[in-house]
């Protein structure tokens, strides 16, 4: 179906490295994570263009819904090596990855167009924030979910606090999330963390049709729907930013030294204790 509206100026087509944008003519946006063969991250400059992004699909007339899916081995692996080391080394790092935090998460949630996120493999840290920032989340059974951030020795702040707890609950949310504890996309289904699992061979049909349907459905409804229910994570929002704001001061303590060396050298990890 083609629209009848010309595209939304500095909207089209575009590959922004860590990710790319294609606008099929139905008015589903893919942003299409990493490459064939590859495991998705998130690098310096694809968090910049994730934290940008969200406005702009929002304001494009011949964008109907959003579709997030990999193009890799994996959903996505979050933060890239050389994202992690600027966060370790550099304060003004560390203040910009703030506020592209915070532009994500809002840029997600403030969206009136319905997001679809295809889960396939491994979904770390801010990849993760993708996948369930999504309003439909669809994972294969044996996908990888894991937040991963207390791992490294730094709070989870990135979308878990503002939207774990609505999905599954508080017991689940600290098990999962204190813990770093992976779960597969079937039990994340199971206790409510995703919308739906499917058999790995069926997650691009599956969420390729949802975005289809949501793409035909009345906009002004949906959006209007979507915008409601989104108080509930707007009520959080000031967990949210506590949360993400010890997050980024972690990245300048020890134990995120520490945490980040030690899954370099795949050991674990020798935390000092102090809180």
């Amino acid at each position: 179906m083609k629209l009848s509206e010309p595209p939304s100026p500095g909207l089209s087509d575009h590959d922004f490295g860590d990710f790319r944008l294609e606008i099929a003519a139905n008015g589903v946006a893919h942003v299409v994570l990493g490459q064939p063969g590859k495991m998705p991250s998130t690098g310096i400059g694809g968090h910049t263009a994730l934290a940008r992004l969200w406005p702009q699909l929002a304001e494009a007339h011949e964008v109907r819904c959003i579709l997030i899916r990999s193009a890799g081995k994996g959903f996505c692996a979050g933060g890239s090596p050389e994202l992690v080391q600027e966060l370790l080394k550099s304060e003004a790092a560390r203040v910009r990855v703030l506020a592209e935090i915070r532009a994500i998460v809002q840029g997600m949630i403030d969206c009136d167009k319905p997001i679809v996120s295809a889960i396939n493999g491994a979904a770390v840290g801010a990849g993760l924030a993708l996948a369930l920032l999504a309003d439909i989340s669809i994972a294969a059974q044996d996908a990888k979910l894991i937040d991963g951030h207390t791992k490294i020795g730094v709070a989870a702040g990135d979308h878990s606090v503002i939207i774990w707890p609505l999905l599954c609950g508080l017991a689940k949310s600290k098990y999962y999330l204190l813990l770093s504890e992976s779960l597969t996309g079937e039990e994340a289904e199971r206790i409510g963390l995703v919308s739906l699992s499917v058999e790995t061979s069926r997650l691009d049909a599956v969420s390729r049709g949802i975005a289809d349907r949501l793409a035909t459905g009345r906009s002004t409804a949906q959006a209007f729907t979507k915008r409601s229910l989104n108080h509930w994570l707007r009520s959080a929002w000031p967990a949210f930013e506590h949360s993400a704001a010890l997050e980024i001061l972690g990245f300048a303590q020890p134990d995120a030294v520490e945490g980040v060396t030690a899954l370099s050298e795949k050991r674990a990890p020798q935390f000092d204790g102090t809180p």
